[in-house]
């Protein structure tokens, strides 16, 4: 997949909605696949995001990469408003691309409402898999019992709750080299052009949450002279980095967890199009569709996810 960024202003490094402009991508479409091929069939729900999100550039790159593994079989819809149970029914997994609101202190969330919403939780109840993707996590604030339980942690931005790390490129760590989505793969790997969104908030009614991915909140990376000014010094004091959960230490990336019969990866990574392009995103949330579809693994790791030994796994 070749993909091409073009920043339109200089202006679009600022937080502010109004001014903020998403770079453009140019990517090309793939032929469906031959009817019946024996894919794990995949419906991407998307259709808006928040402002500083492509998600239509996201979710043609998702399809992609899923189809150009050889093991799924894609559609996309961008209106799940008016879904029902048999509109899941011939679908393995649905990947959730999606969130209501257009700037985060929105008050307003335009969501799918029923019989929509309740049609996606029986469909991974009764067994479907699902993964719930980057910007979805920002889905039903301040509060979805539902959608927190199903997610294992959602992203809840007040002073306490959730922060993005000022870091686009940062360090990630595999903690789990057990599980069939992380086995052979290096505990040190990279993700670029990324949102590294840390101190999220928990659902305790998730059933079986196991952390797979990690990275380091560093308080250090929140100095001006790294940060910009997204993020002033006054709100990231010392003393108020001292004091901000969860700061100075790894935090859940990537998990896996369970919904009924249904199995759910959460992945907080893949902000852009051409995040998706580095190996280790792609291998994770490959592999990581893969399972949560089917319950095993077996697309292999990019080259340079590889373990260099697997002497000690």
């Amino acid at each position: 997949m070749s993909v091409k960024r073009r920043t339109r202003s200089v202006r679009s490094r600022q937080a502010d909605p109004s001014v903020y402009v998403i770079p453009e991508t140019t990517q090309r479409i793939r032929p469906a696949s031959k009817p019946g091929s024996g894919r794990l069939s995949v419906l991407i729900i998307t259709g808006r995001a928040s402002f500083e999100h492509d998600w239509r550039g996201t979710t043609n790159a998702i399809r992609n990469l899923l189809e150009e593994s050889g093991r799924f079989e894609v559609r996309v819809t961008e209106e799940f408003r008016g879904a029902t149970q048999a509109t899941l029914a011939p679908y393995d997994l649905v990947l959730l691309n999606y969130c209501g609101r257009w700037f985060y202190e929105d008050r307003e969330e335009p969501r799918w409402g029923e019989p929509a919403e309740s049609a996606l939780f029986e469909f991974v109840r009764n067994g479907g898999g699902a993964v719930v993707y980057h910007p979805t996590f920002a889905l039903g604030a301040p509060d979805w019992p539902e959608f927190e339980r199903l997610a294992g942690a959602t992203l809840r931005s007040t002073p306490a709750q959730s922060r993005r790390c000022p870091l686009d490129g940062f360090r990630i760590r595999v903690v789990d080299h057990h599980s069939p989505i992380t086995k052979g793969l290096r505990e040190y790997l990279w993700s670029l052009n990324d949102d590294m969104i840390t101190n999220l908030r928990w659902s305790p009614a998730t059933k079986d949450l196991n952390v797979l991915v990690t990275g380091y909140d560093d308080p250090g990376a929140y100095d001006a002279r790294w940060a910009g000014p997204k993020y002033p010094a006054s709100r990231f004091s010392p003393a108020r980095l001292a004091a901000m959960p969860n700061m100075d230490r790894e935090n859940p990336l990537v998990w896996t967890s369970r919904y009924g019969r249904g199995r759910v990866y959460s992945f907080t990574l893949g902000h852009a199009p051409d995040t998706l392009q580095h190996d280790a995103v792609a291998t994770l949330l490959l592999r990581g569709a893969e399972w949560a579809g089917s319950g095993i693994v077996t697309i292999a790791p990019r080259d340079k996810t590889v373990a260099y030994t697997t002497s000690r796994r």
